[in-house]
């Protein structure tokens, strides 16, 4: 089978296009045909080793030291199960679905194929393609946990820094279902798209700054780790809650115990989860934003773009199983 592999750290170039062994299921395994993948920042991060001076050490030790250990990218996808271990109960040959690999390393998505646990998985959303139900485990999960950890309620309002994101974007929707008030901050250029997905109201950061407005919010939602609590505290209400996609430094975490307002951070891990959000799908209440999608081929491409910082929503990879001719 083809798979893009990443044998190194460095710029988009590392990436490799190339034939591997197809896997075979264990018993309690699926084997799932990919259809779509995803290129996300982390993935980005993770290729390039751009990360902060302090943890250069711990984090090559943690995913490698020349290269990551794991080297096919990709943590979430989309496809069909083409068969099943004997252990698996939930799901058969045919099945279509979306999931999400569980790993702060590279998944193993960019391939053709890819073995799973059924915990990995839940069934696609008839309503999506591959290529929108592929892009919203990461995102679409990562907003649900914090805003759930964060205690959304009906009422409050609601800031999301980075809300044409992958995250931002969900996180603008589910605030919206969960009762909040939202403002949505992004640029120029993505306003539009903000308003589609339901913001109240939008903040363009290239105009104004939503820490010197003067106005405070019950919570605060940084998708891009572009808002440090540092300079969002001062725009929380008394018993506000600082959400954030990064683990914040220990003064951020001391300040959320000794004072009021609190921080919160985390990673989902629940596959009901995403069965939940796959309801909401269902239901209308939620959709995916993808601003390109690539072929399986030029994955360094899609990672070269996302690196740009400027996506909306998601990148996606989709792969192209082609026949071939008769001899």
């Amino acid at each position: 089978m083809k798979a893009i592999v990443c044998a190194k750290y460095g710029p988009p170039e590392v990436l490799r296009l190339e034939e591997i062994e197809k896997p075979t299921p264990k018993d309690d395994e699926l084997l799932v045909k990919i259809r779509a993948s995803t290129v996300t920042s982390g993935d980005v991060r993770l290729r390039s080793f751009t990360w902060a001076p302090w943890f250069w050490l711990p984090g090559r030790i943690m995913y490698g030291i020349t290269g990551p250990r794991k080297t096919i990218p990709g943590n979430e996808l989309a496809g069909e199960i083409e068969a099943v271990g004997k252990e698996v109960k939930r799901f058969k040959k045919g099945d279509e679905v979306f999931g999400i690999i569980w790993k702060t390393s590279f998944g193993g998505a960019n391939a053709e194929y890819i073995c799973l646990s059924e915990n990995n998985v839940a069934i696609k959303p008839a309503s999506m393609t591959y290529e929108e139900a592929a892009a919203v485990p990461i995102g679409g999960l990562t907003a649900l946990v914090l805003l759930t950890k964060g205690k959304i309620q009906s009422g409050q309002k609601a800031l999301i820094v980075g809300a044409s994101g992958s995250v931002g974007s969900f996180a603008v929707q589910l605030g919206r279902y969960f009762g909040a008030e939202v403002t949505g901050v992004c640029s120029t250029a993505n306003i539009e798209l903000v308003k589609s997905l339901g913001a109240d109201r939008i903040i363009d950061y290239t105009q104004e700054d939503f820490a010197e407005s003067g106005r405070t919010y019950d919570i605060i939602f940084d998708a891009v780790m572009k808002a440090p609590f540092s300079r969002c505290k001062n725009s929380l209400e008394r018993k506000g809650v600082y959400v954030t996609v990064d683990y914040p430094l220990l003064r951020a975490l001391w300040t959320s115990i000794a004072g009021s307002r609190k921080v919160v951070f985390g990673i989902a891990n629940k596959i009901e989860d995403l069965v939940f959000l796959r309801g909401l799908i269902e239901a209308g209440k939620l959709k995916s934003v993808i601003d390109r999608c690539y072929p399986l081929e030029e994955t360094a491409e899609a990672h070269r773009y996302v690196e740009t910082g400027h996506k909306k929503g998601n990148v996606v990879i989709t792969v192209d199983h082609k026949t071939a001719p008769d001899a």
